[in-house]
């Protein structure tokens, strides 16, 4: 049987699969809690899966095997920045975001500093999910355009059609479960088949180290300065993303948090290491594959198709689109949360309007309005990925921001007792303004570089500034208002046991209490 009705065969398989898991995830979801954190109950081993399998995206797997084509062992460092930021967000910060009982990570900051004006960042995390989800339909899309010889913009619809219904369906349970199916295709695909049969195919390490120059077995290879980047943009992203934070929320207890999330951490320093040697085998195996002009990218497909079995190629090309879905899925969630619980009540709150969100007196409306919510930012999602041929552009400005502008307003709080309300939203207003100030000179070339949008300097600029910001005007303004501080405090604790409203941005009042 011809290899490529193989292939297609079984990722048909799974896209049918994808879409069961939204019919089971309906049959669990009852309220707000049920369809955006998974009623709060996951245990390890679904937490495990969801988190390791929401953050390694394509940029991982199909990226990351192209990155050890191109450099060699150091092409891990990408993944290996991820794997960090998810150890430290779940052995520093996990069991304290789990107590909250929250929604969203504006939610965080509102209870922290009792601020309407930190509700800003619920627009900036708004565009880092949406573009997020953008930026992942149109990776998976680009294997169906492999497999099936269709058209890009048929890809993307397809492929967004098919993550929207089981998002939309089912909410965070459905997702849950095809994270965890996810989960496993990806760590069969990589550790079980790629990394074995490649290794094979180029004569083991030993067989690796007599035909390759020494220099791809060096751990800086990739060069310092990027190395440096990746922990700068995506450890610290991972820290304080929407997409990730609300993965936590699912957790069952603050332990399930803290030490899921750790392994997950570790899981995914493992699979960029393994990714890494897989391009390496690649490059002793399929030394001609023309990186420059078909891009890093097309090392993943060309192992899968040339040195794989027929029907194990496919199941590899099922983890690739596997990977990219699961991390569509959890950004699309994640705007759909931000948009109604943070966006919509704080742009309302501009024309001296009050929007109430959370149907408490009837949990199906509230299901119902989230799922409208899913399907519209999702539709949203696909028609941004169809126009733009470049979202990546989008996505790097958008995580620079968030970096940038909202990172240290997010831990100040939660590891700075004196941070006030005041000096976190000058903070977040100058660090966002200073970054994207810098990304718009860069772009245009006021300030010459060679890389343009994708520039470093304008995060640490970004950083430095809110950083003095957040620590200065802090000092220079009042403390945090006693009861805001003690409801805090009460909540970090585990004291306060119910959720807070999914709408409810807790402000102190102009009195002070």
């Amino acid at each position: 049987m011809d290899s490529s009705i193989v292939n297609i065969a079984i990722v048909v398989v799974y896209l049918l699969a994808m879409l069961a898991f939204g019919w089971w995830g309906k049959s669990r979801t009852k309220n707000n809690s049920d369809f955006l954190v998974a009623g709060r109950r996951l245990g390890p081993f679904l937490y495990t899966g969801t988190m390791a399998a929401v953050v390694l995206g394509g940029a991982s797997t199909v990226g990351g095997v192209g990155l050890g084509y191109k450099f060699g062992i150091s092409g891990m460092w990408l993944v290996v920045a991820i794997g960090a930021g998810v150890l430290l967000l779940s052995l520093l910060f996990a069991g304290t975001i789990q107590r909250l009982k929250i929604y969203t990570v504006s939610q965080m900051l509102s209870l922290r500093y009792g601020q309407q004006a930190t509700q800003t960042s619920g627009i900036v995390m708004l565009a880092y999910t949406l573009m997020l989800c953008a930026t992942s339909t149109g990776a998976y899309a680009t294997i169906f355009v492999v497999l099936f010889d269709w058209e890009r913009w048929l890809a993307i619809a397809v492929g967004g059609a098919i993550v929207l219904v089981y998002s939309t369906i089912g909410g965070m349970w459905s997702i849950t479960l095809a994270d965890q199916v996810q989960f496993i295709i990806k760590t069969v695909g990589i550790f079980v088949l790629m990394l074995p049969f490649a290794l094979n195919a180029a004569g083991g390490l030993d067989g690796i180290r007599e035909r390759v120059d020494a220099s791809f077995f060096r751990l800086d290879g990739i060069g310092t300065q990027t190395i440096i980047t990746y922990f700068v943009v995506y450890t610290l992203g991972l820290l304080i993303g929407q997409d990730i934070w609300q993965r936590v929320f699912t957790a069952k207890t603050p332990k399930v948090a803290r030490w899921g999330g750790a392994t997950a951490g570790v899981y995914c320093i493992l699979y960029g290491l393994a990714g890494a040697v897989i391009g390496l085998a690649a490059r002793v195996a399929l030394p001609d594959i023309d990186v420059t002009n078909l891009g890093k990218d097309v090392v993943y497909a060309e192992v899968a198709t040339h040195l794989l079995p027929i029907g194990i190629g496919g199941l590899v090309m099922a983890a690739a689109v596997a990977a990219m879905m699961s991390t569509a899925s959890g950004a699309l969630i994640a705007a759909a949360t931000v948009a109604r619980a943070d966006v919509v009540p704080f742009v309302a709150s501009w024309f001296g309007k009050t929007i109430h969100t959370d149907d408490t007196e009837n949990p199906e409306h509230d299901v119902k309005a989230n799922r409208y919510w899913v399907l519209g930012l999702g539709i949203l999602a696909v028609l941004i990925s169809m126009a733009a041929q470049d979202v990546v552009v989008a996505l790097t400005i958008a995580y620079d921001i968030l970096v940038g502008g909202l990172l240290v307003a997010i831990l100040g709080g939660l590891v700075w007792k004196r941070g006030t309300g005041i000096g976190a939203a000058w903070s977040m207003a100058v660090g966002s303004v200073l970054t994207l100030a810098l990304l718009i000179m860069y772009a245009v070339g006021i300030i010459p570089s060679a890389d343009g949008v994708y520039a470093n300097e304008p995060i640490y600029w970004g950083l430095g500034a809110s950083l003095v910001t957040y620590v200065v005007v802090s000092l220079l303004t009042p403390p945090t208002d006693p009861d805001v501080h003690e409801a805090w405090e009460r909540r970090v604790a585990g004291a306060v046991s119910e959720e807070l409203p999914l709408d409810a941005h807790p402000v102190a009042s102009h009195t002070g209490h």
